[in-house]
């Protein structure tokens, strides 16, 4: 109804209604009850003596035949497989039914610039805006360890509000480190716990390899090639990650997955 054609009568009644409805705005706006809750919480690492402020994150919702970019380093790139299309971020295209673009650069993290390309910042402002993922994955990376921890969280800020920038349709997952050497190394498990905490105040998914103990002293050798691959994954190694990588985002938007060549893993977590 016009503003100017409503009655004018009782003034106190329409300002009431007004407080109610926006009330009720306010309480749909947060409680959202259409929306099922997501059956897995973000892995929330908060630092000592400081609160955590967390954003429950929507369940994952991909198209039928997504298209999926995969950004990281050498992992992501595909280092020791025996090729690196035989990495993980290839054989994730056939589990999830879609297709995946590749950009991992080897060596590369949120401060450490990479053997083949810079950091993740700067790469992040180089790729293509017309890619139109409909999910973006976003993995590692173990490269910034060694790196000084000052200005690491502000680095990882402006990379990800770039991204998000970038292709604000696509729906983005952080894929944290995985562990290239056990027991996991305590800069490792700060870059887990940081990239945790600032996904999930952003209300983002985070898989945590290192929480979810992906890699365990039983399976750790059909997993990583301490020899030739210089702890990089296999290619058994890539294609159990990518099973992993499926399954954690099937978790995430409650559907089924498939494993790699149709047949069940022999790597045992």
């Amino acid at each position: 109804m016009n503003r100017d054609s409503a009655p004018r009568r009782r003034p106190f009644a329409g300002v009431a209604i007004a407080v109610i409805l926006a009330f009720a705005a306010v309480v749909l706006g947060v409680w959202r009850p259409w929306i099922p809750a997501p059956e897995t919480a973000p892995v929330v690492a908060a630092a000592a003596g400081e609160e955590t402020v967390t954003v429950a994150p929507a369940p994952l919702a991909l198209p039928e035949h997504p298209t999926v970019l995969v950004f990281g380093d050498s992992w992501t790139y595909g280092s020791a497989a025996s090729d690196p299309t035989l990495g993980y971020a290839y054989l994730l295209a056939d589990l999830i039914d879609g297709e995946t673009i590749v950009n991992g650069v080897r060596g590369s993290g949120y401060l450490k610039p990479g053997a083949d390309g810079p950091a993740f910042g700067a790469r992040i402002d180089a790729l293509d805006p017309a890619l139109a993922p409909d999910l973006i994955v976003i993995q590692g990376s173990i490269n910034d360890r060694a790196q000084d921890e000052a200005g690491y969280r502000e680095a990882v800020t402006a990379a990800w509000d770039a991204m998000a920038a970038k292709y604000p349709e696509a729906t983005i997952v952080i894929l944290g480190p995985a562990p290239h050497e056990l027991p996991v190394g305590a800069a490792t498990a700060r870059i887990d716990a940081d990239l945790s905490e600032l996904a999930a105040a952003r209300g983002w998914w985070y898989v945590s390899p290192v929480a979810q103990e992906w890699i365990t002293p039983q399976n750790y050798l059909e997993v990583i090639d301490v020899e030739i691959g210089r702890k990089h994954p296999s290619t058994d190694g890539h294609r159990y990650l990518a099973e992993k990588v499926a399954a954690a985002l099937a978790e995430l938007g409650g559907a089924p997955v498939t494993e790699a060549g149709g047949s069940e893993t022999p790597l045992e977590q």
